[in-house]
C-alpha cells in the first residue's frame, strides 16, 4: 500500500491516476547524490570493519564487532529509504513536500505568494547553485529547493505548475549576504554565522 497525494491509504496504481488526473509532477533529487553516500559509506566503513574483524576473531570478541556493523548497516538502510522516499508533488492546486526524515508537508497554491530564484555561491567556490523559495502571501517559507539537491529544470517547473512568475535577484548572493538580507529564507543553521 502506497500513501496517495492527499495521504489516504491506495495502491500505486491509484496513486498513479490520482497523479494523472490532478495534472501532478513528482520531482526527485539527483540520484547521483545516493550513490555517491553510499559508495562514501563503504569506503570508510569496510577497511575499519575488516581489521575490526581481523583483531577480533581470533580473541572470540568478533560479536560485539558483528553486532555493532549490523547496526550502521540498518542505519545505512534508513538513511537510503529516507533518500527514495523524498519528492516534491506538485500540481496547480497544490505543492506537496515529503522531507528526507519523512515530514510531510502540503501548501496550496491559494498559499503561494510569490517565487524566488537566487543563485548563492556555493562555500569557498566561485560557482553558484540555483536556490528556489516558494514564500507564502505573507513572505513565509513554504518550500525550498537547493541547487545541489534539485536539478533548475525541476526548479522551474514548480513555477510553471503553479502558474507563477519566478523572481530573481540582480546578482549571485553568498550565504552571508543572504543571511543579511532575508534570514527568514534559511534554515536555522544557515543563520549562524559560523555556517558561513
Amino acid at each position: 500500500m502506497v500513501k496517495g497525494f492527499d495521504g489516504e491509504e491506495g495502491s500505486s496504481r491509484v496513486l498513479n491516476e490520482h497523479i494523472a488526473a490532478t495534472n501532478a509532477r513528482v520531482l526527485r533529487p539527483h540520484r547521483h547524490l545516493l550513490t555517491h553516500g553510499v559508495l562514501a559509506a563503504l569506503a570508510l566503513t569496510t577497511p575499519v570493519f575488516a581489521v575490526l574483524y581481523w583483531l577480533t576473531i581470533p580473541n572470540g570478541g568478533w560479536a560485539v564487532v558483528l553486532i555493532v556493523h549490523l547496526a550502521l548497516v540498518l542505519v545505512l538502510v534508513l538513511l537510503i529509504a529516507g533518500f527514495l522516499g523524498t519528492a516534491i508533488q506538485v500540481s496547480p492546486a497544490r505543492v506537496r513536500e515529503r522531507g528526507f526524515l519523512g515530514r510531510v508537508r502540503l501548501t496550496s497554491r491559494d498559499q503561494v505568494g510569490s517565487i524566488l530564484l537566487i543563485e548563492v555561491y556555493r562555500d569557498n567556490a566561485l560557482d553558484t547553485q540555483p536556490n528556489l523559495f516558494v514564500c507564502g502571501t505573507d513572505g513565509e517559507l513554504l518550500v525550498r529547493m537547493r541547487g545541489q539537491y534539485w536539478s533548475r529544470d525541476d526548479m522551474e517547473l514548480v513555477a510553471e505548475t503553479l502558474d507563477l512568475p519566478i523572481t530573481t535577484t540582480a546578482r549571485s548572493l553568498t550565504l552571508g549576504e543572504l543571511r543579511r538580507a532575508r534570514p527568514d529564507l534559511l534554515y536555522w543553521f544557515e543563520r549562524l554565522p559560523a555556517v558561513g
